[in-house]
């Protein structure tokens, strides 16, 4: 039965591996979610550093039932929709898309 593993820095995820015989199957995430992960640390000054690297943890191995092929498949687009830009908080977004005010009431006509 294929086993499916979640690399994380932190909490955000970046890779997707499926063991279902000698070699596991694995993919990468968007860069978006490697450059997410870069600019957490650049502004942490983690960059470069142990601790950055203690940073990264693989999730435990989880059994599902399927082709290994798809089930890699349906993980990464599951992890992409669930971080999806729009779906994040503010402090996840990019910088600049936390400092744009948002109008949240029309202006009255004086």
């Amino acid at each position: 039965m294929p086993q499916i593993q979640i690399l994380y820095w932190r909490q955000i995820p970046a890779q997707v591996r499926v063991f279902d015989g000698r070699r596991p199957l694995t993919e990468q995430l968007p860069d978006r979610f490697q450059q997410h992960i870069d600019r957490i640390a650049m502004r942490e000054g983690l960059a470069g550093t142990d601790e950055y690297l203690a940073q990264w943890n693989w999730s435990s191995k989880q059994e599902c039932e399927g082709d290994a092929q798809q089930l890699l498949r349906q993980t990464v687009d599951q992890l992409i929709a669930d971080h999806a830009p729009e779906t994040q908080e503010p402090e996840a977004q990019e910088p600049d898309a936390r400092d744009t005010p948002t109008l949240t009431t029309e202006p009255e006509d004086v």
